[in-house]
């Protein structure tokens, strides 16, 4: 077989996380129950039942791309794709517009499968750095010395997975700058716009910042509809149709239910609902795994997220992030994700979008083992 990096993170996830009592290593907040999305609405579940369970429009049904295309300023349907999660909207925005040999600028840390891909097709990659010194800020001089004349795609993740932090509009305009300058693609992706920790203003898209930009959406993160399994890339309209035709290579479509349930959800009556719903999880989590991490200052830090219902925890103990998370995984029977697996080791990424007392269990346990190896 030829080399293959896989991709760590949901390697470990998909082993682990079904095996563990308390599972902290989810990104998104605890999910929605059917009967909460449907809002105790007998009409909606008729007319669900009544679902002809074939295959939707391949795109997506128009219902769905009309709701995701008004998240967009100057969207229309067509700009959008809907895929099967975010995973496939990254996997095929990077194979249409990447060659092998190609260059891609990615920051880090990052959800890493853009650059797990980039590496498997043969492509150059380079980095950047959001700085722990800087509140997790960008180095935008570390940015500006990545992106070359060769750089094709620059790979974004705003709000950012895992320390939470959202780029300024400056730090927006930064960005773009950086790819106009050598004519590059942005691929941003923007799973947790709508999770914000500190306002209510919803974190800007890139989408309409610049003519070479694909921003990716899920209902899994900010909505808690991981498992209806639907993301979504809006971008020019040839483009789209480009990543389109390897959609059809990869999923050919999501089903039939998922898209009328996602619809469902980005509707402008259930929307706020289900935004609200985010925002209170996260809200009320952070203070609790605060609390926890002030009982054990002198080992562990955090940079407050500004979104998302994820924390990038640092500690300080002289032991390895995965070996960490392999112990309190075989030892306590709970699930973080090591920062290794985001390009950084001491760390790790702790969900809290979680109920209070599933949240406090679990963080107990975490406890326990830092005290043991102390």
């Amino acid at each position: 077989m030829p080399d293959f990096q896989p991709f760590l993170m949901e390697r470990m996830m998909s082993k682990f996380e079904q095996r563990v009592d308390y599972n902290l290593s989810e990104s998104g907040v605890h999910p929605l129950l059917l009967e909460e999305l449907l809002g105790g609405d007998g009409g909606l579940l008729d007319e669900l039942l009544k679902t002809d369970l074939n295959y939707p429009h391949v795109n997506g049904i128009p219902e769905l791309r009309e709701n995701i295309a008004a998240l967009y300023d100057g969207a229309g349907p067509d700009n959008v794709l809907v895929t099967v999660g975010a995973i496939e909207a990254n996997y095929n925005s990077v194979q249409t517009l990447m060659a092998p040999g190609d260059e891609i600028v990615v920051m880090l840390p990052n959800y890493m499968q853009i650059w797990g891909i980039s590496k498997n097709s043969g492509h150059a990659v380079r980095t950047f750095s959001l700085r722990e010194d800087r509140q997790w800020a960008p180095d935008l001089d570390e940015l500006q010395e990545a992106v070359t004349e060769k750089t094709r795609v620059i790979a974004i993740c705003n709000p950012s997975n895992p320390t939470g932090y959202v780029l300024s509009e400056a730090e927006m305009d930064a960005v773009v700058r950086a790819a106009e300058r050598v004519g590059a693609w942005i691929i941003a992706d923007e799973v947790y716009r709508g999770a914000e920790r500190t306002t209510d203003h919803e974190t800007p898209s890139f989408y309409g910042r610049y003519d070479r930009v694909l921003a990716v959406g899920s209902m899994s993160k900010a909505y808690g509809l991981p498992g209806l399994r639907i993301g979504w890339v809006a971008g020019p309209v040839d483009t789209i149709d480009e990543i389109w035709a390897r959609h059809e290579y990869t999923t050919i479509s999501a089903t039939m239910l998922s898209n009328k349930l996602a619809a469902l959800a980005l509707s402008p009556q259930v929307r706020p609902r289900i935004i609200a719903r985010t925002r209170a999880y996260i809200r009320e989590g952070y203070p609790i795994l605060e609390q926890w991490a002030a009982a054990h200052r002198d080992l562990i830090t955090i940079v407050p997220p500004q979104a998302a219902a994820i924390a990038f925890v640092r500690y300080r103990l002289d032991v390895n992030a995965t070996a960490f998370v392999e112990r309190l995984f075989s030892e306590k029977r709970v699930l973080v994700v090591p920062g290794d697996h985001f390009g950084l080791d001491h760390f790790l990424r702790i969900s809290f979008g979680l109920p209070h007392d599933y949240l406090t269990a679990g963080l107990n346990r975490i406890r326990d083992l830092i005290d043991e190896l102390r």
